[in-house]
């Protein structure tokens, strides 16, 4: 098993950047997931933002956060992370941290372990 725990959210004004971390402990080797970023807006579902691949060497992104958004993960310290910068109001959710023993799925539902999330909000 693997727990989860994301941190750095806050509040930003519209432009600014945040980078949230997301730590993953338990009898597992963390390198043997595969992450992920989701995020969930009030009265919206949960939606895919990003995701890397267990060595990092491969990260996929939503259309709507291309160019703004970055995510890297450092094994050696069972962290994975999601630089967000240019940060729009609509950018405001609670983000989570998800890990799937499987690449490349941008499904919430493929994603076994997840964190408690952390709130970002960008105001205008």
């Amino acid at each position: 098993q693997v727990q989860l725990v994301e941190s750095g959210g806050g509040l930003v004004q519209a432009g600014g950047s945040l980078r949230l971390s997301c730590v993953g402990s338990g009898r597992t080797f963390f390198g043997n997931y595969a992450m992920a970023w989701f995020r969930q807006a009030p009265g919206k579902e949960r939606e895919f933002v990003s995701a890397i691949t267990w060595t990092g060497t491969s990260t996929s992104y939503a259309d709507f956060v291309k160019g703004r958004f970055t995510c890297s993960r450092d094994n050696a310290k069972n962290t994975v992370y999601l630089q967000m910068n240019s940060l729009k109001p609509e950018d405001t959710a609670v983000y989570y941290c998800a890990a799937s023993p499987i690449q490349g799925l941008r499904t919430w539902s493929a994603y076994v372990y997840w964190g408690q999330g952390t709130q970002v909000t960008v105001s205008s």
